[in-house]
């Protein structure tokens, strides 16, 4: 008598219950492997929204300690600057003194892990879309709706470090903003 996998997508015909299955059993060190890879996902997911939180809640020591000693991080595309994490958060601390509210919504990231030293998985790159809304400074004091947002693609470049992942590298690539403020032309004089 063959049993069936009742959560198999098509229903499929399994081996007779006591006989393992030679396709899907796994040796224990396999196992430990792709539990190690589920861990790092989680660990370097958990890594990008530790970025996200940190600049939105203007903790610039938190910031800096997400990065590697020979961390960069590029936001040239943005109108910003491209430097190591100390000057960053010192441009970040400034700069976002103009948008008192700011949200990064970071998605679709795609996780890549690839080799340093020939060992796999010592090292990262994801790839995530944004979407930051923010508000301006002084504005309508009734609102709190964003009155600037911006979106794009964040590219993070991770290292695997005796203190967890870090962050090696971050290039944001913006790809649009709009603002309700009124845009001020150049006067004519």
């Amino acid at each position: 008598m063959k049993r069936v996998h009742r959560h198999s997508p098509r229903n499929i015909t399994a081996w007779p219950l006591g006989v393992d299955d030679p396709v899907t059993k796994t040796d224990p060190m396999t196992q430990r492997v792709e539990l190690a890879t589920v861990m790092d996902r989680l660990a370097v997911d958990g890594l990008v929204t530790e970025y996200a939180v940190a600049v939105d809640d203007g903790d610039w020591e938190a910031y800096r300690r997400l990065f590697a000693p020979d961390g960069r991080a590029d936001y040239r595309s943005a109108g910003g600057i491209e430097g190591d994490a100390e000057s960053i958060a010192g441009w970040l601390s400034r700069n976002m003194e103009l948008f008192p509210m700011r949200q990064h919504l970071i998605v679709n990231r795609r996780v890549r892990f690839e080799l340093l030293e020939q060992d796999t998985g010592d090292t990262a790159r994801v790839q995530a879309d944004y979407v930051n809304p923010m508000r301006f400074a002084g504005g309508d004091s009734d609102s709190t709706a964003p009155d600037f947002v911006c979106g794009g693609r964040y590219a993070f470049g991770l290292v695997r470090t005796y203190d967890g992942w870090r962050l090696r590298e971050v290039v944001v690539q913006e790809k649009w903003r709009r603002t309700s403020q009124p845009r001020q032309e150049p006067s004519d004089s």
